[in-house]
Formats: structure tokens, C-alpha cells, sequence
């Protein structure tokens, strides 16, 4: 038997470590790891209350809009659509052959920005 709300926390607490690490990476023009670990620290909140509905533990999965949908969370088409599209980072992190164009430092910035608004968001759901 295992711990839910330890797995929670696993999940949230490295949320926010990586959710430092992606802000810093982006000042620091170091653009596609930054980005990565935005979509990290998002996957990892995702994870989190995948536990807690669900209470099992996190599937070994990257996509965001899947997890949320695992998540049964009430969210709106924009967010699942810029879900959708951030998955990319996940996958240029991770795979040499799927890279696209790096955003440049502004649109990473903007990235970022909007990631950060799904961030506190997804932080809200863990409280209630």
C-alpha cells in the first residue's frame, strides 16, 4: 500500500523546483530547456491530482491534455488547447528528431507567461 497524499506531495514539490529551474533557464536565454521544464513542472501538478482523484499512482505518461483529462479537471478549450500545443516542448527535450524552431527569448517569455497562468492555476486545484 502506498501514501496518496506523500505522492502528492512528491509531485507538487518537484512542480516547483522545476517551475524555478524553467524561469531561470528562460532569463538566462537558455530558451528550449526552459520550456522543458515548464512542461515538467506542469506535468508534474497534473500528476498530483491525478493522484489524488484517481487515488492511484501517477501514469509513467508526458501529455498534459491527457493527464488533465485523467484529472477530471473543468477546464476551458484555450487551456486544453495551449496544453496541446506546449506538449511539444516535452517531446524536443526528449527526442533529437522532433525538434521545431526554438522560440525566440521574447516568445519563450510569452510561453512562459501563459504556462505560468496554468501553473497557479493547477496549484489552486491541489489546495481545494
Amino acid at each position: 500500500m502506498f501514501d496518496i497524499e506523500k505522492q502528492v506531495a512528491y509531485w507538487r514539490d518537484g512542480a516547483v523546483e522545476d517551475w524555478q529551474v524553467a524561469q531561470d533557464l528562460v532569463r538566462r536565454r537558455q530558451v528550449r530547456h526552459g520550456l522543458f521544464f515548464a512542461h515538467l513542472a506542469l506535468e508534474k501538478l497534473l500528476k498530483a491530482l491525478v493522484c489524488r482523484r484517481t487515488q492511484d499512482l501517477a501514469p509513467r505518461i508526458h501529455s498534459l491534455v491527457r493527464l488533465a483529462e485523467m484529472a477530471g479537471l473543468p477546464i476551458e478549450r484555450e487551456r486544453v488547447k495551449l496544453l496541446a500545443e506546449i506538449n511539444a516542448f516535452n517531446l524536443e527535450g526528449r527526442y533529437p528528431d522532433m525538434t521545431t524552431p526554438q522560440p525566440s527569448p521574447a516568445e519563450a517569455r510569452a510561453y512562459l507567461r501563459r504556462m505560468g497562468e496554468v501553473y497557479q492555476w493547477l496549484m489552486s486545484q491541489l489546495s481545494e
